[in-house]
């Protein structure tokens, strides 16, 4: 007996099957699969001592993910010089306490972080494949589509209070400073341009010539914010929101970035041109996962240590 239009019923539970067992592995292994990335980039001035960061982003925290929570206390054994949080810690309005408990241990070291859309509001149930249409139109976020109406506030100020106290420094479109063992860094900063909440203009002017080494970070890598930062002849930005395209097709890669970057920059390190300008680029996958989408394929979830060596 055959299916209708000719298709074996064998071939339509195969196919079927086939589609729950990826299923299965893209949310109950891959998802869960926590890894450490360590990227190189040459990008101090000369005679300056290599310096080691280690990038998190989009933990997109839930209640109750307690492998999580360990995999990011355990990263505190790397003993970082300094950690750049890059935001959406958040993807369930209660789980600020959970964030804080999983970033307890990194936040004994010198830090910087942004925030991102999902820190500020919970997250809603969307359909994934509207990712793809907007590709195709040309809008991202708010950038290009109507407000966000009704939408859940998370109580955010509690995790930004907690950053605050251990000496993180919040970079929301602002500069700030840290000293690292008699090394004065700068970092320029802006608020998650993903909901147009970048003001690039309060920050503007490059460098601060009298530090050692500056460097910008950003939740979202749009195309915008790449060629400001570029064009103001920073060396090195920092960013997340990509997810890495979060579900990717083996040997091919990701088909969206939910941002106008291209898809060959979605995760990784990468360069910047602008102006006659050129910046290095580093975009963290992340380690979480929207709560309605908790899915990640040829996409592991991730962390970052980049370690900054003088240019060559």
């Amino acid at each position: 007996m055959r299916a209708r239009y000719g298709v074996p019923l064998k071939v339509t539970a195969g196919i079927a099957a086939a589609g729950a067992a990826g299923l299965a592995y893209a949310a109950g292994f891959e998802a869960r699969s926590f890894r450490l990335r360590r990227v190189t980039v040459p990008v101090l001035p000369q005679g300056m001592r290599p310096l080691r960061i280690l990038q998190v982003s989009d933990i997109h925290m839930v209640g109750g993910q307690r492998k999580k929570r360990a995999w990011l206390q355990s990263l505190a054994g790397l003993r970082p010089d300094l950690v750049v949080n890059t935001g959406d810690n958040l993807s369930d309005t209660e789980g600020v306490p959970e964030v804080l408990d999983a970033l307890g241990p990194l936040m004994d070291f010198p830090g910087v972080y942004v925030f991102g859309s999902n820190d500020y509001y919970g997250p809603r149930m969307r359909n994934p494949g509207r990712y793809l249409i907007e590709k195709t139109q040309g809008r991202h976020g708010l950038n290009g589509n109507a407000p966000v109406v009704g939408a859940v506030h998370n109580p955010w100020e509690g995790m930004r209070d907690a950053f605050d106290a251990a000496g993180w420094l919040n970079l929301t479109n602002t500069r700030g400073r840290l000293k690292l063992d008699g090394l004065e860094l700068a970092f320029t900063g802006l608020d998650d341009p993903h909901i147009k909440r970048d003001r690039y203009a309060k920050v503007a002017g490059g460098p601060e010539a009298d530090a050692d080494f500056s460097m910008a970070v950003v939740h979202a890598p749009y195309l915008r914010v790449l060629e400001s930062f570029t064009a103001d002849r920073y060396p090195l930005i920092l960013a997340g929101h990509t997810h890495g395209g979060q579900l990717c097709i083996p040997f091919y890669g990701a088909l969206v970035t939910n941002c106008d970057l291209d898809t060959k920059r979605v995760k990784g390190l990468s360069t910047h041109e602008a102006q006659g300008q050129r910046a290095y680029l580093h975009v963290s996958a992340g380690c979480g996962t929207n709560r309605f989408t908790p899915v990640r394929f040829a996409c592991p979830p991730e962390a970052t240590l980049l370690t900054l060596t003088p240019k060559a």
